[in-house]
């Protein structure tokens, strides 16, 4: 519902409205009088009334109006839209999502519609993107070539297509059309690339990398951290009272941020190795607010610790090349081999259930422990004959 009121420097009459979605407001050269604003607001009823039935033009209204030539611009093959353009509404979505997400979360998808999805739909009305629209832009996702000379993975161009799913949808809500994403699943994600290292070449490991990251390493193979939750381990959240690392921070893009769900919020049992390794590192860096850092006291930069320490040390020992979060897969197989309970392990990991644990690792249980079926072989021959199937009978 629009009003009219007077403009305070000139006590001239204002005509506020909305269209498309955006606030108007066009200053007339009358001045604030009863009869003014009677025919002010007769105009006003005539406008609404022309927005309600779909034959308002801003232009004819308001020819000298600078909104006018904006919304003139808002045409597409010679008809008025019915529907903002995508980068109008992509930006007005951002706008009131980017108070739910994290900064790293933001930057994300501020670089998503950037790079992806502007470029591509920007210039059409969201009501008018179809549902051939959108496969045609995922199909051509799958031809982009990385730095690294590979083509997208289904997981990344899955991350691409997310933003433009949840804003495809917003639109249709907001503008009552059918949203052209439905029906349209996510690209088939591969099993998630698990290669842990063998007790024997944690050990080895360990046993031959550099002194100064010892402890890093002791500490990232027997908690399961992941990188982000190690870089941004700080003092206060290790309780040698209790033994417990408290996950509660993550560095994310040279960053502190929160975790990121309650389930990574969580306290990790430290064994013997790791109290050892952290009260090595106190040694070191009691003074500085970060448990693992550079000489200055700052964050490490998993990079470079990645190209400098990790990646040569591997090379160095011959063990296949393997990304330094296999140390968290390491720990959750290690833990299962030993006979811990799962729901334990889940808690350590921050995993919400059990799922993931014997979805992802159980396979590797087997090659750990050599418990493959031959505890139950074990007890079949304590209790049959296998030869005569007679129940053998213990004296």
């Amino acid at each position: 519902m629009g009003s009219v009121y007077p403009r305070k420097e000139t006590n001239t009459l204002v005509i506020d409205f909305t269209y498309r979605g955006k606030r108007c407001r066009e200053h007339t050269a009358l001045k604030d009088t009863a009869a003014n604003r009677k025919k002010v607001k007769v105009f006003l009823e005539r406008i609404e009334a022309e927005i309600t039935l779909g034959t308002f033009d801003y232009a004819r209204h308001f020819p000298d109006s600078p909104r006018a030539e904006q919304f003139k611009a808002l045409q597409l093959h010679g008809r008025q839209l019915e529907t903002p353009l995508f980068s109008e509404f992509s930006q007005t979505w951002y706008s009131e999502m980017q108070i739910q997400w994290r900064p790293s979360h933001q930057e994300k998808v501020a670089t998503t519609l950037r790079i992806h999805l502007l470029p591509h739909f920007g210039d059409k009305e969201v009501g008018c993107i179809s549902k051939s629209d959108i496969l045609e832009f995922r199909a051509s996702l799958a031809k982009v070539i990385t730095r690294s000379n590979k083509p997208l993975s289904p997981s990344r161009i899955n991350h691409i297509m997310t933003p433009l799913r949840m804003i495809l949808h917003e639109a249709a809500n907001r503008y009552n059309f059918s949203s052209p994403y439905e029906g349209i699943k996510s690209l088939k994600v591969p099993r998630t690339d698990v290669e842990p290292f063998s007790i024997d070449e944690v050990r080895l490991i360990l046993q031959s990398v550099r002194e100064d990251f010892k402890n890093y390493y002791t500490v990232r193979f027997f908690t399961g951290m992941r990188t982000a939750e190690i870089d941004g381990l700080q003092w206060d959240a290790v309780d040698f009272k209790r033994r417990q690392v408290i996950v509660k921070r993550a560095l994310v893009r040279g960053f502190i941020q929160d975790t990121k769900n309650d389930t990574s919020y969580r306290a990790i049992d430290m064994n013997d190795l790791t109290y050892e390794a952290l009260k090595n590192q106190y040694a070191v860096t009691a003074h500085c607010d970060f448990v693992f850092c550079t000489k200055a006291g700052t964050p490490l930069s998993h990079n470079n610790v990645t190209k400098r320490v990790w990646y040569p040390l591997l090379r160095y020992l011959g063990l296949n090349q393997r990304r330094p979060y296999q140390t968290r897969h390491t720990a959750a197989t290690l833990w299962l081999a030993s006979g811990e309970s799962p729901e334990w392990i889940a808690r350590q990991m921050g995993h919400a259930t059990t799922e993931m644990l014997f979805r992802v690792y159980s396979r590797y249980v087997p090659n750990l422990t050599r418990q493959d079926g031959s505890a139950f072989e074990r007890l079949l021959k304590q209790n049959f004959d296998v030869k005569t199937l007679e129940v053998s009978h213990d004296e």
